[in-house]
């Protein structure tokens, strides 16, 4: 007998967002498909994230039985748990953040997939970062990105995953004020950008690294830097409607907020923040958002359309 698709399990994630039919279904223990994964990336990808909070349970559920059934399983439960992670992250509970990234790397390494290996050092990053090892996220990275290029002609999807590796290496970098190790992976992750250019693109399916996607990190990477100059000079030169998700588009005005802020240019912050609301309400609700909203009203209380801007927690 097959097993029902974890979402046939009894969570609608929306036609609109999940995208194509739900799988059929015809024993009671859910199993988890590459379909289920997708969809459940693309919820986040579309900022959903009480959606994807609600979907979660289970997908975690059939993630601890799909890590021990070969490879490709254990594949797919790195994916759900580097999911739970990078929610858990957008949340600001940085101690299930680190967990779930901690089983996304073991599953990873049973799957043996570099690209699957370097999601699960991408999403370890973060909590690793703000629990003051940033060096062993450095480090993660590092050997991510050396496997992905192993090879003498690496494919598209390692570039890919090895130029992002190393944009997460170079903000990791510059927020623990290693200025030249932070420009050395961002220009290593331009390269990648240049090398993946030249490769055959799949249709309907976006590449995650671009040069917009550089220009956005960077922004963080300069501002952690001290160098919020640059920081407004690339975000006034991205074009965040070239952005490949809502996630990205909101992560672009926050991000712009933030050194707006450092500059002392608390109007400016505002409308940023009301950008991240128009491309994904949830985001705006997220602690570190909420924070940033906090600041503007506490450096311009009376700032027009602050009062409108009311933003309550998830």
């Amino acid at each position: 007998m097959k097993r029902r698709s974890v979402l046939a399990a009894g969570v609608a994630l929306g036609a609109g967002v999940a995208g194509g039919p739900v799988p059929a279904w015809a024993a009671a223990e859910p199993g988890l498909s590459a379909g289920d994964v997708a969809a459940a990336r693309r919820l986040f990808a579309a900022g959903a994230y009480t959606r994807l909070g609600e979907v979660l349970p289970l997908l975690l559920a059939a993630a601890a039985h799909s890590a021990e059934q070969g490879p490709a399983g254990a594949a797919r439960a790195a994916a759900v748990w580097v999911l739970a992670s990078q929610l858990a992250v957008k949340q600001g509970r940085t101690g299930p953040a680190g967990a779930y990234a901690e089983r996304a790397g073991a599953a990873a390494t049973r799957s043996g997939v570099p690209v699957v290996l370097a999601a699960a050092a991408r999403a370890a990053a973060p909590p690793l970062r703000r629990t003051g090892r940033a060096d062993e996220a450095l480090l993660l990275l590092a050997e991510a990105r050396t496997h992905l290029l192993a090879g003498a002609r690496p494919a598209a999807a390692d570039l890919e995953a090895a130029g992002l590796a190393a944009l997460t290496a170079a903000y990791t970098a510059a927020q623990a004020h290693r200025p030249g190790l932070a420009r050395d992976f961002a220009a290593r992750a331009g390269e990648d950008t240049l090398r993946l250019a030249r490769h055959p693109h799949t249709p309907g399916r976006p590449w995650e690294l671009t040069a917009g996607q550089c220009d956005l990190y960077r922004i963080g990477i300069h501002r952690h830097l001290g160098d919020v100059d640059t920081a407004l000079a690339l975000a006034r030169r991205l074009r965040p409607d070239l952005l490949p998700t809502a996630e990205r588009r909101a992560r672009a005005a926050t991000d712009t907020a933030r050194a707006l802020l450092d500059a002392g240019d608390a109007a400016g912050a505002l409308a940023q923040l009301r950008l991240v609301e128009a491309a994904a309400p949830l985001e705006a609700r997220r602690p570190a958002v909420r924070a940033l909203t906090a600041h503007v009203a506490g450096l311009r209380p009376g700032l027009p359309g602050l009062g409108g801007f009311v933003v309550s927690p998830v």
